[in-house]
């Protein structure tokens, strides 16, 4: 296909690590559908992409470009994800203009095709606003589960129930939390502690609450919207969204790293990366002298902050299990200027303990002697456990993670929940159950099932590689 006559896909992921992840799998399946792509960062990822992977890790491909636009926030070079709630409040107050002057430009760049479609993330809306606008079809690209998406919409609601703001914070501790909710369509046993954590505020004006509440809400504006999910996970609340807020268009395409083997063989797009954090290959040496099943792995994802207590906590507890572990302590993992840990903990698990700064996560949970997953319960976390047939143990930090792990708790049966305030006994005694105990080996087993669906699903006659082909013809090549 001529260069210039391609659909031109413009694809803008809100600014964290755990949404770029996907976009850049869609991004690269799109491409090799066709597609000229243009990949937009804000300048501050854009720099951290440089320092972590060097310049060429954004020069792209004739067809597959990096653009930037700027976030709004001070300036920084730290290699850290930013401050959330700031974020959040600067890119919807601040990217609107921005983001339309790079679409302008685009489609007047000489050798460029006119963007035939924007895939905006599902907290970046501008994206609607901007490709309406213009009079470029836009589809939103919702990164975390279906069933987050569903409480999202209902924030309002908890409103007009005089549930949220709280009163105060008696609700952390006098049960209020494990009140059942049973008005919320397509979603069994939920709990006010399972809905995404910032219904848990006493402050009216709470930034996080009215942003993800309200972002959720634009997302109905958009004329279509993906998940990356799949039917036999996620079916009764993504067919409870279509018909309580008549939304016809909804494409599940996931696990989006199954579908990701249909991108062709090509060693440069492959070789583009949307990892900001360099990763450490050292402990695959160390993970292929471990028995099959042995080892828990333990990584909080890349936001995930926790006091020098909780660190502390962990380390023992993993410790004490006796169990071998791979566990990635992120440089920024404590509120601190410095992660430490204690030198006796070191030394007392020389010979089973690895701890590594990062490292390549899809790579680690396909090795064949991890046997469980010590997780905040991100969803490219849960649903990478979920395709590689990992059950989980959960300790969420915020926002939907705390939807996911009551749903791997309860209606998908791979998944154990550590309290909040982490205890070192706890963390042993739930580890050895994952690893040793009959609770354990049930929630393997039924882990390996839900391995199977997905595998399934992304076949070439299952629901989402259906629906992927699908997507292309109905919301972005029908435009073009």
């Amino acid at each position: 296909m001529n260069l210039t006559t391609k659909p031109h896909a413009v694809l803008v992921p809100y600014p964290a690590q755990g949404h770029v992840n996907p976009f850049m799998k869609l991004a690269k399946l799109l491409h090799s559908h066709g597609f000229h792509i243009t990949f937009v960062n804000t300048e501050f990822n854009h720099r951290r992409l440089i320092r972590s992977k060097g310049p060429e890790s954004v020069n792209g491909l004739p067809d597959f470009r990096f653009e930037t636009i700027p976030d709004g926030m001070p300036h920084s070079d730290r290699d850290a994800t930013q401050d959330v709630p700031m974020l959040c409040d600067m890119t919807r107050k601040t990217c609107l203009e921005p983001f339309k002057e790079l679409l302008r430009r685009l489609n007047s760049s000489a050798g460029v095709p006119g963007v035939s479609c924007v895939i905006g993330d599902g907290v970046m809306s501008f994206a609607v606003k901007a490709a309406a606008d213009l009079g470029i079809p836009e589809v939103q690209f919702w990164t975390s589960p279906a069933c987050a998406f569903m409480c999202f919409l209902h924030y309002r609601e908890f409103i007009k129930r005089g549930i949220v703001p709280f009163k105060d914070d008696n609700y952390l501790s006098d049960g209020t939390l494990e009140k059942p909710i049973d008005w919320i369509p397509g979603m069994n046993n939920l709990r006010y502690k399972d809905v995404p954590s910032f219904i848990r505020t006493t402050d009216p004006n709470d930034i996080m609450f009215d942003f993800m509440g309200e972002e959720a809400q634009n997302n109905l504006n958009a004329p279509a919207i993906i998940f990356n999910t799949f039917d036999a996970l996620e079916h009764k609340v993504v067919e409870a969204i279509a018909s309580k807020f008549s939304y016809p268009n909804i494409y599940t395409i996931g696990p989006l790293p199954l579908l990701a083997k249909y991108v062709r063989n090509n060693s440069l797009v492959h070789s583009l990366n949307s990892s900001l954090w360099k990763p450490d290959s050292s402990c695959f040496q160390w993970l292929d002298q471990k028995e099959e099943g042995s080892v828990i792995y333990v990584n909080y994802g890349s936001v995930t902050t926790m006091t020098d207590e909780h660190l502390v906590e962990f380390a023992w507890g993993l410790a004490n299990s006796m169990q071998p572990f791979l566990w990635v302590v992120r440089p920024d993992v404590t509120m601190g200027e410095t992660t430490t840990l204690p030198l006796e903990f070191v030394e007392a698990i020389k010979d089973r303990g690895i701890l590594v700064s990062w490292c390549d996560q899809e790579k680690v949970l396909a090795h064949p002697s991890v046997g469980a997953f010590l997780s905040h319960c991100g969803w490219n976390s849960t649903t990478e456990s979920i395709l590689e047939g990992v059950p989980l143990i959960c300790w969420p930090f915020f926002s939907d993670q705390q939807t996911n792990c009551g749903f791997a708790c309860t209606e998908w049966g791979i998944g154990m929940e550590i309290n909040h305030d982490v205890k070192r006994n706890e963390v042993e005694v739930l580890v050895r159950e994952m690893m040793q105990g009959e609770k354990g080996k049930e929630m393997r087993r039924k882990a390996g099932e839900w391995k199977t669906k997905a595998k399934e699903a992304t076949e070439i006659d299952g629901s989402s590689y259906i629906n992927f082909q699908r997507f292309i013809k109905e919301a972005l090549h029908s435009h073009t």
